[in-house]
């Protein structure tokens, strides 16, 4: 399609919005006739609110402005009129004068999750935080453990059957217009008209306050930082085609979404909808056609977009909202093969707990429905959790991976709740693994400039072996850049990658299956075992500035598996280096040897190495035509019952 063709759908799309928003405004006027007695001044209006009151105000961008300012506004004329009003909210992004101390007999702000622009109050005692699971809400509306006296809520005009829609802020909102006591909508034509649990007829209001104003909206910076972009590049290994994904908003997943545009078949249920989403159903990426529940549809609780979003949602069959105490539910969640759940948090400890809603003691900002969604997703047949979070605070200066949270810190996610941490330095899994291999593996995707710090903490925590070593600084900096798939001329498909101090388990694994006479030919000499100090000077604590350890593996069963390593050391005072590959049993033969060293050869060259060395024994024929096979060797002797080979890379 050229940008002509493009240009002309959205002028006609406009064009229809426009005589689809007439034709709804029409129907407003003819309620305004048949329903009299809800279009009465707002003095009036707000009249009906009486002290104590437990006023409930809709979420995020559905929050009607207007009408909130017009009930400061009254409140500012008749002061004596909301003593001890009671503002129910699950998420703010608009103003909220009803903080401000000249108000603090008036109201008190409950926040079911503290979003940014109520998180002085919360943290000052000007305002109180609920914390409760956001698919738990709902049950306090309907047992009145928590009463809703009023609603004030943004609605879409009337339809011909004078049904008004809640369009982008359904979560909790539909729960509380139906409990609370009195009703009051702002009708606005910019609320887009959204299929499933959003409906609500005017009869069933108290008061309608058309007032037209645009919808709040959010829009993620264009580029993100790099290290978060790195960080959706890791998330995007995790997730296959035909997954069920649900993510949050921002930054970091908006740079999750982005790099699954190559994906196929992606299905959503999630809590909420961003224009990340958006973008992947345009591209066709999203098309729901493999999920297990609500095929065919995307299904979200709340939307946070921006205008071009709203546009895309207004009476498009393919989404649907739902209440939270749907779209939340575990079970349901759960009920979704192949679920991924996807979110952040603000720290995360060395045995797996997670804090996503305050820093020690100060709140920042909630529950909300991570915790839903990871437990779900645990539960799901073949589902996932992927906790996602930079390795340090923006500026750089506090790591978010620690030995253990902060006094005072909520535990959002427990050490049973996450399958895998990501960072821009790697993945680590963590389902099933001691506190031992957990913290081994949650320093390593840790800040190169913590780890040093991480690791004498966990030592003296007994979190890991009191002897581990580890090679500090840049010498010890994990290549990311090095990680690459390949495949043989034999068909064989595999990662490779360089070794993480975290790779004791799979290497220890890996040397037990080999056959005695492979490991003879790899250690010349009939090494039975393989204790973990030699693991670590063989293999583990790796110089990267004049060594390499690269480990070829496989995913069996969701778990990683080598099944080759290669590896060279710089001789000192020279340009070349002694090479040592070693394959198992079961995949010999089948192309890895070559990919493996031709691999080696290519770093070593970029380092300014000029070739290898290596010494073979006779019966390591395997390894002996490898070398021979390459066409490099410029010298061959034998001495001492060993081969001392020479190879020179081609010159580029």
């Amino acid at each position: 399609m050229d940008a002509r063709e493009q240009d002309n759908r959205e002028m006609a799309k406009e064009d229809l919005k426009r005589e689809d928003d007439g034709q709804r405004i029409s129907f407003l006027e003819e309620a305004k006739q048949n329903y009299p007695e809800k279009f009465v001044h707002e003095d009036e209006i707000f009249s009906n609110i009486h002290a104590g009151d437990r006023i409930f105000i809709g979420t995020a961008c559905g929050e009607p402005q207007y009408l909130v300012q017009a009930m400061i506004k009254f409140v500012e004329s008749n002061p004596k009129a909301f003593f001890d009003a009671e503002i129910l909210h699950v998420w703010t992004l608009g103003v909220v004068p009803y903080t401000d101390r000249k108000f603090r007999k008036n109201f008190r702000h409950n926040t079911f999750f503290i979003a940014e622009n109520a998180r002085e109050a919360v943290n000052k005692g000007l305002a109180d935080y609920t914390p409760i699971f956001a698919s738990d809400i709902p049950d306090l509306f309907k047992r009145r453990l928590v009463p809703v006296d009023v609603a004030l809520v943004q609605v879409s005009p009337p339809d011909n059957h004078g049904f008004m829609s809640m369009g982008i802020s359904i979560d909790i909102t539909k729960t509380a217009v139906e409990n609370a006591s009195l009703v009051i909508v702002q009708v606005n034509s910019e609320m887009p008209r959204i299929h499933g649990d959003t409906f609500i007829h005017i009869k069933d209001v108290d008061y309608v306050v058309p007032h037209e104003e645009p919808l709040l909206e959010h829009e993620a910076p264009e580029a993100p930082p790099e290290a978060v972009d790195r960080i959706g590049e890791y998330v995007a290994r995790i997730i296959d085609d035909g997954d069920t994904i649900q993510v949050g908003y921002g930054v970091m997943p908006n740079a999750i979404l982005s790099n699954l545009r190559n994906k196929k078949d992606l299905g959503i249920h999630s809590e909420l909808l961003g224009d990340g989403i958006v973008d992947l159903m345009k591209r066709g990426v999203v098309n729901n056609s493999r999920k297990t529940v609500d095929r065919d549809k995307t299904v979200a609780s709340f939307c946070i977009g921006t205008r071009d979003t709203y546009h895309y949602l207004d009476d498009n069959p393919a989404i649907e909202f739902r209440a939270i105490d749907y779209t939340n539910d575990p079970i349901n969640i759960a009920m979704n093969k192949n679920m991924v759940a996807i979110n952040t948090a603000l720290e995360i400890d060395l045995t797996g707990q997670a804090t996503a809603e305050s820093l020690g003691r100060y709140f920042f900002s909630g529950i909300g429905g991570q915790a839903d969604f990871m437990r779900g997703a645990v539960l799901a047949k073949r589902g996932r959790s992927i906790l996602a979070l930079p390795s340090t605070t923006q500026d750089g200066a506090v790591s978010r991976i620690v030995p253990f949270l902060k006094e005072g810190a909520g535990v959002t996610l427990t050490r049973g709740d996450i399958h895998y941490v990501v960072t821009e330095y790697g993945i680590a899994y963590l389902h099933g693994k001691n506190v031992r291999e957990r913290a081994m593996a949650l320093i390593s995707i840790a800040h190169p400039s913590f780890q040093p710090w991480l690791i004498e903490e966990a030592k003296e925590a007994a979190l890991i072996y009191k002897d581990q070593a580890y090679m500090p600084g840049e010498k010890g900096k994990y290549p990311a850049d090095l990680e690459t798939r390949r495949t043989t001329k034999a068909g064989l498909e595999f990662f490779m990658r360089p070794v993480k101090i975290s790779d004791e388990p799979i290497l220890k694994d890996f040397f037990y299956n080999l056959s005695e006479e492979t490991r003879y030919n790899r250690f010349l000499s009939r090494r039975e075992d393989m204790p973990r100090e030699m693991l670590q000077d063989l293999f583990l604590v790796v110089d990267y500035t004049r060594e390499m350890v690269i480990l070829a593996t496989i995913e069996h069963e969701g778990a990683e598996v080598v099944i080759g390593v290669g590896q060279y050391v710089v001789l000192e005072g020279s340009l070349t280096a002694q090479v040592a590959l070693v394959i198992r049993d079961d995949y010999q033969g089948r192309g890895l040897g070559s990919e493996l060293l031709s691999y080696l050869a290519n770093i070593a060259q970029k380092q300014g190495l000029t070739g290898f060395t290596a010494e073979i024994l006779p019966d390591n024929k395997h390894i002996l035509h490898l070398l021979e096979k390459t066409g490099h060797i410029v010298e061959k002797k034998f001495s001492s019952g060993v081969y001392m080979i020479e190879l020179a890379f081609q010159e580029k």
